[in-house]
């Protein structure tokens, strides 16, 4: 795990030795959870590569998807549930091979007090996730479904780089909290306008970013 210290320099040296001392590297595969609603969590997850979307599931298996997060992230949901000794209310699934370091929650509340860069790096996780949450907010509040679904391409884009994508249009109306039969449509119009190319389960968007 020598390697994590070039991705995460601007933590303290200590504070490097500390998470080499204590963490646990695992990696998961595309589909696994990390993070399951309703448990408590007792370790959480500092990204290396790879990236695991952040959900909330409704009881029909709908969810919503509220951030990605991607190398040199922490989940802000989990550090919340740590710091309050909650059970878990979001969902956490790898959407690639994901490797990560899973650290004990019973380290956090020393590191806040100990390590004035772990403190800004928490400090603005929270700040970024709030954002993104906004913007969520925002997508569901103010556009129509075909301006959601286009959004929800670009910003997989912007996480991962890579302008397609591997899903079902079950998939993608779970993700958008709808119906297969709404997304297949608009996907079909999309493909016509020129703006998206189909194949069975995959999606070519670049035309769009």
């Amino acid at each position: 795990m020598e390697d994590f210290k070039t991705q995460y320099q601007f933590l303290e040296k200590p504070l490097l030795e500390e998470i080499l001392k204590f963490g646990i590297l695992k990696t998961f595969q595309p589909n696994d959870i990390l993070i399951r609603e309703g448990q408590f969590i007792t370790s959480f997850p500092l990204v290396l590569k790879g990236l695991i979307r952040i959900t909330r599931n409704n009881d029909d298996g709908n969810e919503l998807l509220l951030y990605y997060l991607k190398p040199n992230e922490v989940c802000a949901m989990s550090l919340t549930c740590c710091m309050t000794n909650l059970t878990s209310n979001i969902k956490g699934v790898a959407e690639e091979e994901t490797e990560v370091i899973m650290l004990p929650v019973d380290l956090l509340d020393n590191w806040m007090c100990k390590y004035p860069g772990w403190k800004q790096f928490v400090m603005q996780t929270f700040q970024n996730r709030f954002r993104e949450l906004i913007e969520t907010i925002d997508s569901i509040a103010f556009l129509k479904l075909d301006e959601r679904l286009i959004r929800y391409l670009t910003d997989r884009y912007k996480q991962t780089g890579t302008a397609n994508i591997h899903e079902t249009h079950q998939d993608l109306a779970l993700r958008l909290n709808t119906s297969r039969e709404v997304i297949s449509r608009l996907l079909k119009k999309l493909e016509n306008d020129g703006k998206i190319k189909l194949s069975r389960n995959f999606i070519d968007f670049s035309n769009l970013v």
